[in-house]
C-alpha cells in the first residue's frame, strides 16, 4: 500500500504542483486548503506525512503543528514557508515539524524530502533494543522516551531521532553532515542549522543548566557529542 500525502497549502496552484509530482513519485495523495480542515483531516485519517504550508486562513502552520504535537500526534510533518526568516524556520521545528523547504522550490527537492522524511521514519518504527544509560540519563528506544533523574522526559519524533543517534555513538564527535546524513537521510547538503535547533531543544530538556550542558558538548568546529558527565 502506497504512503499516503496529505498537502494543505491555500494555494490552488501550489496544491496542484505538489500533488500531481507527488502522485507521480508513487505516493497516494489527500488536500486541505485551510488549518481547520487540515486539523479535522489529520484527526480522521491515517497520514504517514503532511506538507504543510506555514500562512494558512484558519489555523497557520505553526498552530497546526503546535496542536498535533501537544495531543501527541507524531504524524511526520515537512514546513512550507514562503518566508525566507530564520525565527519562523527555528519556531517551527522547535514546534515539532521534521523539515522544511522554503518557497520557491522544486518539486523534486519536495520529493527527496519526503523519502527522506518517511525513510527515517520506518528505520526508527522498527527500534527494538534495550535501554541506554548515560549518567542519570536512561534512554527507552521503544518508547521513544527517557527518565532523567527518574523523571520522565518526552520528545518530538525527530528530537529522539537525535538523541538516540547520539546515545548509540556516545563519546564519539559527530558533525552536522554526519548528523544530517544520519537523522534527516539527507544525500544531499542540508541546512546545519535544523541540527543546531534540534540540539538546543534537547539541552532544554535533558541539562541541568541548558546554558552549560555536561551532556550534549559542542565540539567547537567538528560537532557535538553526547558524554557521561561523571
Amino acid at each position: 500500500m502506497n504512503e499516503k500525502i496529505l498537502i494543505v497549502d491555500d494555494e490552488k496552484s501550489i496544491v496542484t504542483l505538489l500533488s500531481y509530482n507527488i502522485g507521480n513519485a508513487g505516493f497516494e495523495t489527500d488536500v486541505a486548503y485551510d488549518g481547520l480542515e487540515a486539523i479535522e483531516k489529520i484527526e480522521n485519517n491515517d497520514y504517514d506525512l503532511v506538507v504543510l504550508d506555514l500562512m494558512l486562513p484558519g489555523m497557520d502552520g505553526m498552530e497546526i503543528c503546535k496542536h498535533l504535537r501537544n495531543n501527541r500526534m507524531d504524524t511526520p510533518i515537512l514546513m512550507l514557508t514562503a518566508k525566507d526568516d530564520e525565527f519562523d524556520k527555528v519556531l517551527g521545528l522547535e514546534l515539532g515539524a521534521d523539515d522544511y523547504l522554503t518557497k520557491p522550490f522544486s518539486p523534486k527537492e519536495v520529493i527527496a524530502r519526503i523519502k527522506a522524511i518517511l525513510r527515517r521514519t520506518k528505520n526508527t518504527s522498527q527500534i527494538k533494543f534495550n535501554k541506554i544509560v548515560v549518567g542519570d540519563l536512561v534512554i527507552y528506544p521503544e518508547r521513544y522516551e527517557a527518565e532523567m533523574n527518574s523523571n520522565l522526559v518526552t520528545f518530538t519524533r525527530k528530537e529522539f531521532e537525535l538523541l538516540y543517534y547520539l546515545a548509540k555513538n556516545v563519546g564519539k564527535v559527530i558533525s552536522r553532515d554526519q548528523l544530517l546524513s544520519g537523522v534527516w537521510d539527507y544525500d544531499f547538503v542540508g541546512d546545519s542549522r535544523i541540527v543546531d535547533v534540534h540540539i538546543s531543544h534537547l539541552r532544554e530538556k535533558i541539562e541541568p543548566n541548558s546554558k552549560k550542558p555536561i551532556y550534549i558538548k559542542t565540539v567547537r568546529g567538528l560537532g557535538y557529542k553526547l558524554e557521561d558527565p561523571s
